[in-house]
């Protein structure tokens, strides 16, 4: 095994890593949905449970790396992305137990059009017609699929949109760790944050949960930093334009897991719209590749949209 890891290319085990995290991450979707049943749990409690377990997954790694599990130079940035990150959770664990899996996925994935957006309205960067126009599509790729004004019309799709935008925002005001910081430092300091977050909200809707909903909220927490952990890993290993489009692949992991457990099927709406957001951000982060390659320094950074991740 050892010497088949080892013989793959860069992008390789980034793209194989990324398609692993998003696995991972349709499972704890799929727990979490099932907590939010009817008679379930809050998704704030859920969420609370998330920080909690998954910081606690923590600590045999912090206790071999001693204090190069702690120590940083960032903890302002590391700050913000706890307090932006549980934002981005709130909105998805409570957005995830109101809408199919594979209509929330879909609507996960405009966190490029929000970066966009926002870099030109709190950085001032130039942004040219043409990612004007992907952006633009994109959005409509939105109405497509949540249609307002339909019968089928459901106000929680706002919260997939706020899970994206959270993310957008936090890539906007502070900027990609360097690579120093290490995969254990960056969940150790978002597990503390969001733990301190989530735990008031959690207590006004507590309740104790059954013994197989403590078992759904291990394997969320566990299942939940394992798939952020193999994320940052993917982005480590290759380039953020080879690898961030195996993303993706969390549309159809997601819309198989709907119907496998839950009877859930994408309508062509669903379908469409995804298709058109997909498709728009992807020209997005290609394009930004292309204006990064001639030297344009105004194009947003396409891997540091990619490396923050939306919730879960």
């Amino acid at each position: 095994m050892k010497s088949f890891w080892a013989g793959l290319a860069p992008n390789s085990k980034g793209a194989l890593l990324m398609t692993l995290s998003g696995l991972t991450y349709s499972f704890v979707a799929a727990m979490v949905k099932d907590l939010s049943l009817p008679g379930g749990l809050d998704g704030f409690e859920i969420t609370f449970f998330r920080a909690l377990f998954g910081f606690v997954c923590l600590f045999p790694f912090l206790a071999v790396a001693g204090k190069a599990g702690f120590r940083t130079r960032y903890l302002d940035k590391h700050v913000w992305r706890g307090v932006l990150g549980s934002v981005s959770v709130f909105c998805a664990y409570i957005g995830i137990g109101k809408l199919a899996l594979a209509n929330y996925t879909a609507l996960s994935f405009t966190k490029p059009l929000f970066a966009v957006i926002l870099a030109f309205l709190i950085l001032g960067e130039q942004v040219r017609w043409r990612r004007w126009a992907a952006t633009l599509i994109g959005f409509l790729g939105v109405l497509v699929m949540i249609r307002p004004g339909a019968e089928t019309f459901s106000p929680w799709s706002f919260l997939a949109l706020g899970d994206a935008f959270a993310i957008a925002f936090l890539i906007t005001i502070v900027k990609k760790l360097p690579e120093s910081e290490t995969e254990l430092v960056m969940m150790f300091y978002y597990g503390l944050v969001a733990i301190l977050i989530a735990l008031p909200f959690a207590l006004w809707v507590w309740r104790w949960p059954t013994p197989f909903e403590w078992l759904l909220l291990a394997g969320i927490g566990c299942l939940g930093a394992l798939s952020q952990y193999l994320w940052i890993l993917a982005f480590r290993a290759g380039e953020a334009s080879a690898v961030a489009p195996f993303d993706y692949l969390r549309l159809l992991f997601a819309g198989m897991v709907g119907l496998a457990l839950f009877s859930e099927v994408p309508d062509l709406w669903t379908i469409g719209g995804a298709v058109i957001v997909v498709a728009s951000t992807v020209y997005i982060a290609q394009r930004e590749v292309r204006l990064k390659r001639a030297g344009d320094k105004e194009a947003v950074k396409s891997e540091a949209i990619a490396a923050e991740r939306p919730g879960l």
